[in-house]
């Protein structure tokens, strides 16, 4: 940190085409952070991987994101990342890693990004510490790694806010236009979470251009309009092509893009209801417990996405989704309770809050003697803009009834952005000895350790405490040592400051490399000793600290299986299995088995191959049952069908035919009605169904009926050996086969 400012002034009039060295190892830790043994999750999430698996077949299935071969039903989103992957995947082979890579040089991506977009205007070291930031927040590689679309979302806002800042600096309305489209391919990734910028964009435009209000207005509103173009183009032509010439938009309950857009994607992740209405189906009674349990199958075992929304329905009532226990959805997901101090409670504050207090200070100083009125440097225009991006994000997540961990990698640019500019803003207010800010600097380091000591304390039995003591010490030790040598002015005050840095970096590092040392869960991404589980939070107590964390750098016992519950509690965001069960703090299966109970793709704890199976997920099929499949296929367009996608995807993903989920991602979609599926079966599209027990929503009088009209396969016939524990809610899962004439 040695004459920073001055070495920002020769740096920014040096050649500005020469490679910045410093900014090569932050590349570096971001590409291994990103890319070390993606190969090894041989499926990534199956849900979507099933997807691109069936979009490499057709343009039809390619255009309208088919989660199946046979083009029965979409998958939950919009197919822009989806679009990516697949070519990645026709490049590079059909592979697990091959439709993750998009989403990890993503990652990489936005560190460069942030970089260019903090460095231009605070200055070379502000931009390397922002990349460095954004590298090593625990949640951007954890989402990075896996084929969720958050990464690439963030990688193309900052694509779009590059774009802003161009349309400012050079004043043209061309660039603004761009922007704007931006954002509005974004929303075709995943929908209304990318207009979360929204406000930052027009704050900053407003503030930071020098032209006649009309001009803004005018600019602004054809801009707008652009963007919303661009939003709804591919929604427009799904919705108005018959629905009888595409599949059925999967989660939506009107097969519509847009009801998908605004409700299910958009307005409910805020409220958290999971009402639906509008259907003419009718749900059987269920018990809150079952109708839980049957969420937290779909949540561990496909798309992290999906899982809370599947959309339960009564008859005549909305109903809120309920975790195992009784404990409501504020508990789910570990996402903690809404509130103004969520994003430091456990669960949220590993993922995104390791350098908010720090942030926080910065802001201070940054807007340090701003008046209301103006006028403006441009630090403080683009300062506002990060701020207009952090707040309205940090409210949303903060009262939002529904979302999972990895969502909060929408935090992190503007988190990475201020902890890069302030560093660089509060050290010279520091060494200029600016009166009231010069104090910014230490209160800031000591603030932020005493934070990551507290975000640390419950993974005492995971990472032992000396790494808690140690950042706590050094924080509290730099941060007075800082205090005391204010006025001193020589090397080794430079070297406390960069010794701050790296203390307040170190662990957000090592949570960074959770996901590798620990191994990741495709399905719901997160850091931290447990980021296998999926679930995020403390550990078991039954976490053996020698086995894990710094004490060897093994993962915990239990960790491979992904449907393992982290720390058993029913508060602060953790799940916990109904009441009763025995499973020991296992994800709970519909109707109480548990997780390690296997359906016809022979989910199990661990797996035999040395590939990891999502996360956990072990998505083998059940190759017997294949075999007699196969075997007994007399030219059926299915291979056979199943209550929801949990159960396809494997096959899919293995055999590359289609498979039916009836009810779509949950198995609660109203697609499919008796006369529907009669019709199918006189044409010869589908013999057999695989029946776990479920009946979710409208599928109920569906299953009914497939029941009684159906001839039960003995299982000796298809069940193997080793799928003997097979089991649905209310026993063995059943094949039935059905021909109608």
């Amino acid at each position: 940190m040695k004459h920073m400012n001055s070495e920002v002034k020769e740096e920014r009039t040096s050649n500005k085409n020469r490679i910045d060295l410093f900014l090569v190892p932050i590349v570096l830790i971001a590409a291994f952070l990103n890319l070390f043994k993606i190969w090894t999750d041989e499926y990534a999430n199956a849900y979507y991987t099933a997807a691109v698996k069936s979009m490499l077949q057709s343009f039809h299935n390619f255009f309208y994101a088919s989660f199946d071969p046979g083009g029965y039903v979409t998958i939950d989103k919009p197919p822009v990342v989806f679009w990516i992957q697949t070519i990645s995947a026709k490049i590079f082979g059909f592979h697990g890693w091959s439709v993750i890579l998009p989403q990890a040089l993503a990652g990489i991506g936005s560190v460069l990004l942030l970089y260019v977009l903090v460095k231009r205007t605070f200055g070379v070291w502000a931009g390397r510490f922002a990349a460095l930031a954004m590298a090593l927040t625990p949640i951007v590689p954890a989402v990075s790694r896996t084929n969720n679309i958050d990464s690439m979302l963030v990688f193309t806002l900052l694509v779009a806010t590059w774009m802003l800042f161009r349309a400012v600096r050079t004043a043209k309305f061309g660039w603004v236009l761009a922007a704007f489209a931006m954002i509005g391919v974004a929303f075709n990734m995943k929908m209304l979470q990318a207009y979360m910028v929204l406000p930052a964009f027009y704050v900053f435009y407003v503030v930071a251009t020098k032209i006649t209000w009309k001009k803004k207005i005018a600019f602004l509103t054809t801009a707008t309009a652009l963007m919303l173009a661009v939003s709804v183009s591919w929604a427009v032509v799904v919705d108005s092509t018959s629905a009888d010439k595409r599949p059925y938009m999967g989660s939506s309950q009107t097969n519509s893009v847009l009801e998908l857009a605004f409700g299910y994607n958009g307005i409910n992740r805020l409220t958290g209801n999971t009402s639906v209405t509008g259907s003419s189906h009718k749900q059987p009674a269920q018990t809150e417990q079952q109708t839980a349990s049957s969420e937290t199958k779909q949540s561990s075992n496909s798309s992290a996405d999906s899982s809370q929304s599947s959309n339960q329905r009564k008859s005549s009532s909305s109903q809120k989704m309920q975790a195992p226990g009784g404990g409501n959805q504020n508990g789910m997901f570990n996402t903690g309770n809404p509130g103004p101090f969520r994003l430091f409670q456990k669960g949220l504050s590993d993922q995104i809050s390791w350098l908010l207090p720090f942030v926080i200070f910065s802001i201070v100083g940054l807007f340090a003697g701003v008046k209301f009125k103006g006028p403006y440097t441009t630090k403080q225009k683009e300062s506002l803009f990060w701020l207009a991006w952090l707040l309205p994000v940090a409210v949303f997540f903060s009262i939002a009834g529904f979302f999972h961990q990895y969502y909060l990698i929408m935090l992190a640019p503007p988190i990475a952005a201020f902890a890069g500019a302030g560093a660089v803003a509060l050290w010279s207010m520091y060494k200029q000895h600016n009166g009231w800010k010069s104090w910014l600097l230490p209160g800031g380091i000591l603030t932020t350790a005493a934070l990551q000591v507290y975000i640390m304390s419950p993974y005492v039995s995971s990472i032992g405490a000396a790494p808690i003591a140690g950042v706590g010490a050094l924080g509290v030790i730099l941060a007075l040592v800082l205090a005391v040598r204010k006025q001193r002015k020589n090397s080794l005050t430079n070297y406390l400051g960069a010794a701050a840095m790296v203390v307040l970096l170190a662990m957000p590092a090592y949570w960074a490399m959770t996901p590798i040392i620990y191994g990741g869960n495709s399905m719901l991404p997160s850091a931290g000793p447990d980021s296998s589980s999926g679930m995020g939070g403390p550990p078991s107590t039954a976490t053996n600290s020698k086995q894990s964390g710094f004490n060897g750098m093994q993962p915990p016992s239990g960790s491979s299986n992904g449907g393992q519950m982290p720390g058993g509690s029913s508060n602060n965001g953790q799940m916990q299995p109904p009441s009763g069960s025995s499973n020991s703090g296992q994800m709970q299966m519909p109707g109480g088995s548990s997780n390690n109970s296997q359906m016809p793709n022979s989910f199990s704890s661990k797996s035999s191959s040395s590939k990891r199976k999502s996360g956990g997920m072990n998505a083998e099929v059940n190759q017997k049952l294949l075999n007699y499949l196969t075997k007994n296929n007399t030219g059926e367009k299915y291979l056979f069908a199943t209550t929801d996608s949990t159960s396809a995807a494997p096959y899919i993903i293995k055999t590359g035919k289609p498979v039916m989920a009836m009810g779509g991602f949950s198995g609660s979609d109203p697609i499919l009605t008796v006369s529907k599926l009669k019709a199918m079966i006189k044409k010869g599209e589908v013999k057999y169904f695989y029946l776990s027990g479920m009946g979710k929503g409208g599928q109920s009088d569906v299953i009914t009926w497939i029941k009684e009209n159906s001839k039960e396969i003995p299982s000796s016939k298809w069940q193997s050996t080793s799928s003997s524990a097979q089991q649905g809610p209310s026993g063995n899962g059943t094949l039935y086969e059905i021909t109608l004439k």
